[in-house]
């Protein structure tokens, strides 16, 4: 790769921040610079390809050469460029996208709010369920629930709602005494010694019942969860835990909010991962698949007892007090409608299970391998976690940074994939992949992985 002073490299190590990395040691090599994709390949500087199974940020569900996009983006800019959605405006994107988003929703939505991305749905999200139960006259029913490990934005307030260590390290959070913890519904990892899954759902689903009452119930407003959790390690729910979840918190006047942002849009070879787990949410957050990424846009839809309930409070205090300039851009709807209408013409759901199975057979397949612990996905989402005992389960020290080294692995291999905290692997490739397409990404990863074992000193 090309370091020269006035290489796109150089000039982004000079003055770009790069998330989710060691700023210090990624200094010194400068970053993987995408200079190029088709379908689900992307080219760097030095022109070498590479299968991008991460979808990017699991959102370029049609892939990195979609021009029907393209061209519905260019129609919107020569038409209507930029028009906000403040004190009742709006544009015919916005309100097409709007009454499709309506007519496909998980449950029984009835409004939409635009916003430009997942964190800032989230942000949202709570904000509007705090002003809910105000209206209510519920002013002490504030507490948020969420489960550990969930990732649900990285904003100062989804930060509080994310469970993750590198989203409180060093920024001060949590801050507030608004939010509670529960028990990750992870079998593999935190099920107990002799513990069946339905028990393993019991233990949770009680623990969900007495935080709730120990807190009281005029004091807990939401629980929020994604049906898959998808940064936190692509962990699928155990059979039956949505459905009772649902129980409690319905006994309890909680609101359900889907955190649909990696889900939603076929990822699980439904149109929601509500579908897929039997959730009917008051809330639903969305974004990432809605645009394929191809633009910023992101949209919290939420019930009509929410909705009505907001409206009178507005109506008393003057105005909703809150908004963003940019949501509800007319071009990212445009490209957004575009995308919902490619996803309907091109059958991509019914694609999504013709592959899923092959996915699904080639990762777990995976399982075999001495350094896997858990082979474990959904529809076209899925995930390695590996340890160092797969008897015992135990994973390795943090410092082997195994999950690293296998995404290292990759790279060298053609393959993008993320690693994510607890050794985990994810996968998931666009949504266009085809059969052969998998087993040319599963070959390569075969390899990554056995060149990571073959590195690994021999065990005593």
């Amino acid at each position: 790769m090309d370091h020269s002073p006035n290489s796109a490299a150089a000039r982004d190590i000079a003055y770009v921040v790069h998330p989710y990395t060691n700023l210090r040691a990624h200094e010194k090599t400068g970053p993987l610079v995408i200079t190029g994709g088709e379908r689900i390949w992307v080219t760097d500087d030095d022109g070498k390809r590479y299968i991008e199974g991460m979808s990017g940020l699991w959102c370029a569900g049609l892939g990195f050469s979609e021009r029907r996009l393209a061209d519905a983006a260019k129609r919107q800019l020569e038409q209507v460029p930029y028009m906000h959605t403040f004190a009742h405006r709006s544009t015919m994107p916005v309100i097409d996208l709007a009454e499709r988003l309506i007519a496909m929703a998980p449950g029984k939505m009835a409004k939409v709010f635009f916003v430009n991305s997942g964190s800032e749905a989230i942000d949202t999200a709570i904000k509007l369920i705090w002003y809910y139960q105000n209206a209510r006259g519920r002013p002490d029913k504030k507490t948020i629930i969420s489960r550990k490990r969930g990732y649900h934005g990285i904003t100062l307030a989804g930060g509080h709602v994310t469970q993750l260590a590198y989203a409180h390290a060093g920024f001060d959070l949590p801050m507030a005494d608004r939010f509670r913890q529960l028990t990750t519904p992870s079998y593999y990892r935190d099920g107990l010694p002799g513990e069946s899954e339905e028990e393993f759902v019991t233990r949770l689903v009680d623990e969900l019942d007495q935080l709730i009452e120990a807190e009281g119930a005029d004091r807990v407003a939401a629980f929020f969860a994604e049906p898959v959790m998808g940064a936190g390690g692509v962990i699928t729910p155990p059979a039956g835990y949505f459905e009772r979840v649902q129980k409690v918190l319905r006994k309890h006047d909680v609101l359900f909010v889907a955190d649909e942002v990696i889900c939603g849009f076929g990822r699980t070879g439904n149109m929601w991962g509500s579908e897929t787990y039997g959730i009917r949410p008051d809330l639903v957050t969305c974004a990432k698949q809605l645009s394929s990424a191809y633009m910023p846009i992101a949209a919290l839809m939420m019930a009509d007892h929410m909705y009505e309930t907001l409206a009178d409070r507005t109506e008393e205090l003057g105005t909703l007090g809150m908004g963003y300039t940019y949501g509800g851009h007319p071009v990212a709807a445009a490209v957004a409608l575009r995308t919902l209408e490619i996803y309907e013409e091109d059958d991509l759901l019914a694609h999504v299970r013709s592959v899923s199975g092959r996915f699904m057979e080639r990762l777990e397949a995976l399982g075999d391998l001495p350094s896997v612990g858990e082979a474990r996905g959904v529809g076209l989402i899925g995930a390695l976690e590996l340890v160092a005992d797969k008897v015992t389960r135990e994973p390795y020290p943090p410092a082997a940074k195994m999950a690293a080294k296998v995404s290292e692995a990759c790279l060298a291999e053609g393959l993008i994939l993320r690693p994510l905290p607890g050794d985990v692997l994810a996968i998931c490739p666009p949504l266009i992949i085809t059969q052969d397409e998998i087993e040319d990404l599963f070959d390569r990863l075969r390899r990554a992985l056995a060149q990571v074992n073959r590195s690994l000193p021999a065990a005593a």
